[in-house]
């Protein structure tokens, strides 16, 4: 297939995660010739180079950027409680700078960095918070009180520090919740019976195809610099009516628009504007009616 990453050497960590497996083949679909960098074997990789090897190795990454054209950073302890506290902040913060750093310095024009919603604070905060408004967006004040979510914090001004000091752009994709279709169904049948579990997040969510194609966009669009961009799909996984969603779980957190029908209440605006990017696998669910 002929494209903008046609036999462009692309560098994808974190390769045989969730999101990393899924962009691997997505963008050797492509037609980009891709180096895998995982930290664990997996024979089911579709890239045409594989290193294993940790992100957080000088030596390791270095192989890995060997003849890269662009890099895809998707490595990380991806939960608060994937590890110690220790090894969850220190693993994902010192990875990216890695990564960021011998890629700028090497000359390498674009990146792309899996920073997350949590970036934000609020998700995984153990205080009785809420956002400070909805829709959520990128300046959205933050409220951080674990170590995951400061390590994603520190991921996007890493991200700003490697565009100033080398000018590689790199784009910070904020992930929502990102898995398969069945997984997102799943959860959507829990938000049904609990749909309060969804309130810090906007209910947001995104299939992994869309993460790709997401990633694939932040990889060839026209732009300089660093963003921070939040992608979702447009709906919600709540199978409910997003206003009256916020009037029963954040009746007093101010609204700056209103929102139609299960429209997410995140502004994708950023993305839409700077990517082109509008997901493409959303849930087919009802707008049923909600019995608080």
């Amino acid at each position: 297939m002929s494209s903008l990453l046609s036999g462009r050497r692309v560098l994808v960590t974190g390769a045989a995660g969730r999101i990393g497996s899924v962009t691997t083949e997505h963008l050797s679909g492509l037609g980009a010739l891709v180096t895998a960098l995982t930290i664990v074997e997996d024979p089911a990789l579709k890239a045409d180079r594989v290193v294993i090897g940790d992100t957080r190795s000088e030596e390791d990454v270095a192989t890995a950027l060997e003849g890269a054209d662009l890099v895809v950073h998707l490595a990380a302890l991806a939960h608060r409680d994937s590890g110690t506290p220790y090894d969850v902040y220190t693993g994902n913060v010192i990875s990216t700078f890695n990564v960021l750093a011998q890629a700028g310095a090497l000359g390498i024009g674009r990146a792309v960095v899996a920073s997350s919603i949590n970036a934000y604070g609020v998700p995984m905060n153990h205080h009785d918070v809420l956002p400070a408004y909805y829709p959520l967006d990128e300046k959205i004040p933050s409220d951080v009180d674990d170590w995951y979510s400061l390590s994603k914090q520190n991921d996007e001004n890493t991200a700003r520090m490697a565009w100033r000091h080398w000018g590689i752009d790199v784009v910070s994709l904020r992930f929502p919740h990102v898995n398969s279709p069945d997984v997102l169904r799943r959860q959507s049948d829990g938000f049904r019976t609990n749909p309060v579990a969804g309130v810090r997040e906007g209910w947001s969510y995104l299939d992994t195809r869309d993460a790709a194609y997401a990633i694939e966009l932040s990889l060839t669009a026209q732009l300089s610099g660093q963003h921070t961009l939040f992608v979702a799909a447009g709906t919600t996984n709540a199978p409910f009516a997003t206003e009256d969603l916020l009037d029963a779980f954040a009746p007093r957190v101010p609204r700056l628009r209103r929102f139609a029908g299960r429209e997410v209440p995140m502004d994708l605006t950023a993305a839409r504007t700077v990517l082109g990017f509008q997901a493409r696998h959303e849930l087919d669910l009802p707008t049923d009616r909600l019995e608080t």
